[in-house]
């Protein structure tokens, strides 16, 4: 006997039928399942590169200083391979040049997850910072438009990867966090310094004001592999530098043109090429729901 649904029935199934397949689609993977990012395709990144330095040697785009001037290049057009993939001892490692500043951005969006990679710094420097420390970053809840700060990245929260200052926590094109910080005057510059400190008071860290704070101590090497690990969950962050905590943000906002403040707690990664050669490999990924352990009993 066959069995026919009234129509008002077939809709109802579809439906079901479709939520149940968004939720598993969207399911974040099980706690302690690591899920891998890393290929040599870069199947799960999307390249954005953005306007190039008057030095590149580039025809047909607008020039400028490199940030916010001239014409970003865009999404996924990378005629210069700004990022590349390499197979080194038969795991895939990507290259940033560092020619153009620009960013792998992951095609999904986290939450509430412990991200862990590993870099070390390549040789090469590139206008503008040929004259600074070598530089790059990983940006994480990273939402809006590709390219919205200086041509280059997304509006998100830094995790600063750059030569003695790795760990330090940064702010991007109208974001927002509290840190436990202590001041230091700064007698070089205008703006005064903030360094992690646990036994602190709370601070505001906010783009267009204070945007910086300081990791507590540098356990970043120049030489060799330096391994990173960043652990979200709800509105706080955590920066780890080769097993070490060395900044815990709280309340992770970001503010819409009226300067009105809302909860970030999750979205995209970034990972920046800010002129300097670096190499990113083992670049994984999981769910959690508390600190794990081996960084929790440092606080």
């Amino acid at each position: 006997m066959k069995t026919i649904l009234k129509p008002t029935l077939l809709a109802t199934a579809v439906i079901l039928l479709c939520i149940t397949l968004t939720s598993w689609n969207s399911n974040p993977p099980k706690a302690d399942t690591w899920e891998h990012l890393l290929d040599l395709e870069l199947s799960n990144w999307d390249a954005f590169v953005g306007a190039p330095h008057h030095t590149v040697a580039i025809e047909g785009y607008e020039k400028g200083n490199g940030m916010d001037e001239g014409t970003p290049l865009g999404l996924n057009n990378d005629p210069l391979n700004v990022f590349t993939t390499v197979e080194l001892d038969g795991e895939p490692v990507l290259k940033v040049s560092g020619e153009i500043y620009g960013a792998v951005t992951s095609k999904k969006e986290y939450e509430n997850y412990h991200l862990s990679l590993m870099f070390k710094w390549g040789e090469k420097k590139y206008e503008p910072r040929l004259d600074k420390p070598m530089d790059s970053g990983v940006l994480y809840h990273a939402i809006g438009e590709e390219g919205a700060f200086w041509n280059c990245w997304m509006q998100s929260q830094e995790f600063q990867i750059q030569e003695e200052d790795c760990g330090d926590y940064y702010t991007i094109a109208g974001t927002g966090a509290d840190i436990r910080a202590i001041k230091k005057e700064n007698p070089n510059s205008d703006w005064d310094i903030f360094i992690y400190n646990p036994n602190s008071d709370y601070k505001q860290f906010k783009t267009g004001e204070d945007g910086r704070c300081r990791k507590s101590e540098n356990y970043g090497k120049l030489e060799g592999w330096n391994q990173i690990d960043l652990v979200c969950l709800g509105d706080k962050a955590y920066h780890i530098v080769n097993g070490k905590v060395v900044l815990v943000m709280e309340n992770s906002v970001t503010y819409n043109e009226n300067d009105v403040a809302k909860p970030l707690t999750k979205g995209k990664i970034q990972l920046q090429s800010e002129g300097a050669e670096i190499y990113y490999k083992d670049i994984k990924i999981r769910s959690v729901t508390a600190l794990p352990t081996e960084f929790a009993k440092q606080l």
